[in-house]
């Protein structure tokens, strides 16, 4: 018990020495080295927890000293001012964003000095579920730590006309897993709400980060937005002091369902709020504007992390209930929304983004739902979104600098440009939808684990994975289209490669691991899935081998790529980028993907969706008692 206690307590506090560190030394190659030895130890620490810390109960620790208790009151009073520094040139028609920060600090800040929170002692607790997304935090947060030393590098060359403060960027990365750790270790709902209210500090700052107009804009929408859910939060902990007695989250979920039950929607609340889920999408799509280390944080191993982690912690309570339901609804809404959505985007960020909503929105149905089945396959989903997710946007963001957009009709050809780094986007592209990568693995378990509950949302899956299927198909065509030979744009990439080469061999080893989490981390969690059957595995080893022929031939070959003109129906001319048109003149040709925006336009559908999620959380906290 000890040991695990240490190995907590090292990854809650020690991301905290670095974020210091990185604020004092404004030497780059000081910075550089302080990033690759902090993440190597954070790295080193979840994997160090995750061998000797694997069980199916959960181990709680008991703190008996009152100090903690008032360092986590001192940081709530200091998260308050801080919110309110930052909110102190809004002009005054903007009222309402100091105001949510005033109404639900000042409510928990009473409440904790006034006594009135009721004592526990089990303040830490360690289960699969934390070690799994200590894992996803450590490892693929590193690697993305690592990227940002060569990015901010590359951004501040192209950008000499934003400020360079990438130290304090860099630290608010290992603020961000200090955040992080704390929410998964925590077993009071006041501690985590704490570490809660940093990570939305904390993006606001990487949002914020070039302060630019919209860059601006779009942090303090993502502000009054995350607070919203904070102020859900704060609600829980107060109901949850005065009428049930307790702030310890394993006695919450023990309680009666009528008797919690309102808690715990306010926690799936925030948690849906966080995770980005409509209505609430817009502030994970203005994050776009930030540099891309931060939109990778935001959402893969992070940010929005937090919000389908918590939503999976009230899964128990909401399991069979009306009330689940709605969350669960929520969720699917969310999914097919964002899925179709992302069809008629062609800025490579958006799609990213659309994305991300929607493998979200499956995680928060499968909690909603809250059957083991479901819950299996939503753990699933985190590992494989998160591996996928982040090297799908490192990559962009690799593209966006050494081509100077991240327009995918721009990415034409990209395999004879960028050869290498297409290779590695393509794994990530087959890790989000192809067979038999994660994701669809995923989507597989979530399939097999509704059908057997109601019709509709086996139907939801099915439905919104098809959209996902066909944007992806767009953009993967795209890159490897062989028009012609085109000038190397991959010239100066360099720490870069380490993040990106590494994440795709993850991306890949996933699949084939995949059984041995199942069985030794998942199984002990939530018992045994259909999809541990060694039909199935070895079904998906041998789609695994095939699959692979397609990153591993173009790597093999891509030196000895064929170019061809492209065959225009004999009317091609001199220069094979034009050809003869009807009236006689030569003119450009190019291939552009199909985005159908008659259907699937923002204008078209992201109010319906707003409409819709708002009515859905109407009906969730209507049907509390149901």
């Amino acid at each position: 018990m000890g040991l695990h206690m240490n190995w907590i307590l090292f990854l809650i506090l020690f991301p905290l020495l670095p974020a210091v560190l990185l604020l004092f030394f404004r030497s780059v190659s000081i910075q550089k080295w302080i990033v690759l030895v902090a993440s190597a130890l954070v790295c080193a620490g979840s994997i160090g927890l995750a061998v000797t810390c694997t069980q199916a109960k959960g181990q709680y620790f008991p703190i008996t000293s009152d100090i903690f208790n008032k360092l986590i009151v001192a940081g709530d009073i200091v998260l308050a001012l801080v919110f309110l520094y930052v909110c102190r040139r809004l002009p005054l028609k903007r009222y309402w964003i100091p105001l949510l920060a005033i109404v639900q600090y000042a409510a928990v800040v009473w409440f904790d000095l006034s006594g009135r929170v009721p004592e526990t002692t089990h303040y830490i607790f360690v289960d699969n579920l934390s070690v799994i997304m200590a894992l996803v935090i450590g490892i693929v947060g590193s690697i993305i730590a690592v990227y940002t030393i060569g990015y901010m590098e590359h951004y501040h060359k192209k950008h000499p006309e934003i400020p360079d403060r990438r130290g304090k960027f860099i630290a608010t990365t290992f603020l961000f897993f200090f955040a992080m750790y704390g929410i998964i270790f925590s077993n009071t709902i006041t501690w985590i709400y704490f570490f809660w209210e940093i990570t939305t500090l904390c993006s606001f700052i990487m949002i914020g980060y070039s302060r630019t107009k919209e860059a601006v804009h779009n942090s303090f929408r993502a502000l009054w937005m995350l607070l919203v859910g904070g102020l859900a939060f704060a609600a829980a902990i107060l109901y949850a002091s005065s009428i049930c007695g307790s702030v310890d989250l394993r006695q919450l979920l023990a309680m009666d369902k009528s008797v919690v039950m309102l808690p715990i929607l306010l926690m799936s609340f925030a948690g849906i709020n966080k995770a980005a889920q409509f209505p609430f999408a817009k502030w994970l799509l203005g994050a776009m504007v930030a540099p891309t280390p931060s939109s990778a944080l935001l959402h893969s191993s992070t940010m929005v992390k937090a919000g389908v982690y918590i939503v999976l912690r009230c899964a128990p309570v909401l399991h069979d209930t009306a009330a689940g339901a709605m969350v669960a609804l929520v969720g699917g809404l969310s999914f097919v929304a964002a899925s179709a959505l992302a069809v008629s985007q062609r800025d490579a960020k958006l799609v990213l983004a659309y994305s991300t909503i929607g493998n979200l929105g499956m995680i928060i149905l499968c909690a909603g739902i809250g059957s083991h089945l479901t819950l299996w396959a939503a753990v699933l989903l985190i590992i494989f979104h998160a591996l996928a997710k982040a090297l799908m946007f490192l990559c962009v963001g690799t593209v966006e600098q050494m081509t100077g957009s991240r327009d995918i009709e721009k990415m034409h050809g990209l395999i004879t440009r960028m050869p290498l780094l297409t290779i590695i986007m393509l794994v990530g592209i087959a890790g989000m939808f192809l067979a038999p990568f994660g994701m669809l693995i995923s989507k597989w378990a979530v399939i097999e684990a509704l059908a057997t509950r109601n019709p509709a949302f086996p139907v939801i899956v099915i439905f919104g994975g098809s959209l996902m299927l066909f944007f992806w198909m767009k953009w993967m065509g795209k890159l490897i289209a062989v028009t012609g030979p085109q000038p190397r744009q991959d010239e100066g990439i360099g720490i870069e490669w380490f993040a990106l080469t590494g994440l795709a061999v993850l991306t890949t080893l996933a699949v084939p691991l995949y059984p041995f989490v199942g069985i030794h981390m998942i199984e002990p969690l939530y018992g045994f899935s259909p999809m541990l059957n060694w039909n199935v595995i070895w079904i998906v080893g041998i789609m695994l081998g095939l699959i692979l022929i397609l990153p591993l031939g173009f790597f093999i070959h891509w030196k000895n790529l064929v170019h061809v003109e492209p065959y225009l129906c004999g009317a091609n001319v001199t220069d094979t980028h034009q050809f003869m048109g009807s009236l006689g003149s030569a003119r450009d040709w190019s291939f552009r993907n199909c985005y159908i925006d008659k259907y699937f336009s923002e204008e078209k559908l992201f109010r319906g969706a707003l409409v819709g999620s708002i009515v859905l959380l109407i009906l969730m906290f209507s049907m509390e008692k149901l």
